[in-house]
């Protein structure tokens, strides 16, 4: 016998415990709240999806993010919620859905849920245990005639414990992860190349001389209305020295 059961408030430490040291929960077949416990239905998956998708989108503070249909045949509903004691932080909340057909050929919708506060704290004062609550009370009071309990699931469900098994299996892997919003690219800014000049060197035999070239960057551009500057003298021509004159002078010879 656990002795711990004769404390008095025994329940209420345990969920003051976990608001001060937890930020996320989800359901299980053995959870330590009752209201936590993983829910089932008789009916189909699709009764249960639409009437989860209705309450997310007519609650005020939920969004509805996204709904698929994951490998194993697992339907997920993806919701966002803002808490307003936890002046509006955002809280992930996930729905997996899963449907099998028991020994009767009746359908069995079992419905397993998680809820994780965007919060830096180790606690979240019970927020994301409150919010799938808060889902789970409105499927039991909506689907009241049609909730399976675990002693008729175990007569009902071919392989109960397997099945029960790999669902959960299937819904734990698809852990919820906060990412951080992706920053913004910086613009790229694109500098003017400087201005060059490029010399071509002539091979050491040729005695020939290059003048450098320069390139189209470089050149002078000449405003509307003024007039070009006067081309600079060839410097071959300037250097170049005049000939001098030379003058012949013939002798006449007497006869």
């Amino acid at each position: 016998m656990d002795l711990s059961s004769f404390l008095p408030f025994r329940d209420e430490m345990v969920k003051v415990y976990h608001c001060l040291t937890n930020n996320a929960t989800h359901t299980s077949e053995k959870p330590v709240f009752s209201e936590l416990k993983v829910r089932r239905y008789s009916c189909p998956i699709d009764d249960v999806a639409d009437f989860i998708t209705n309450k997310i989108d007519g609650w005020g503070g939920w969004d509805l993010k996204n709904q698929k249909t994951a490998v194993g045949g697992m339907k997920t509903i993806r919701a966002e919620v803002s808490s307003f004691a936890l002046l509006g932080m955002k809280i992930d909340v996930t729905f997996g859905l899963v449907e099998e057909t028991d020994i009767n050929g009746r359908k069995i919708t079992t419905v397993n849920g998680k809820a994780h506060t965007r919060i830096d704290s180790r606690g979240d004062l019970g927020e994301s245990r409150r919010m799938l609550r808060m889902m789970l009370a409105s499927l039991d009071f909506e689907f009241r005639p049609q909730i399976v309990h675990e002693d008729e699931y175990v007569h009902r469900s071919i392989d109960p414990k397997n099945s029960s098994a790999a669902f959960q299996q299937l819904f734990d892997e698809s852990t919820l992860e906060h990412r951080p919003s992706t920053p913004k690219a910086k613009p790229i800014e694109l500098k003017k190349p400087a201005k060059q000049a490029i010399e071509f060197k002539s091979s050491k035999h040729s005695g020939e001389t290059v003048k450098p070239a320069v390139s189209s960057q470089a050149m002078p551009v000449v405003q509307s209305g003024a007039q070009p500057s006067a081309p600079e003298p060839d410097l071959e021509e300037v250097k170049k020295p005049a000939k001098p004159k030379i003058t012949v002078i013939s002798l006449k010879k007497n006869s």
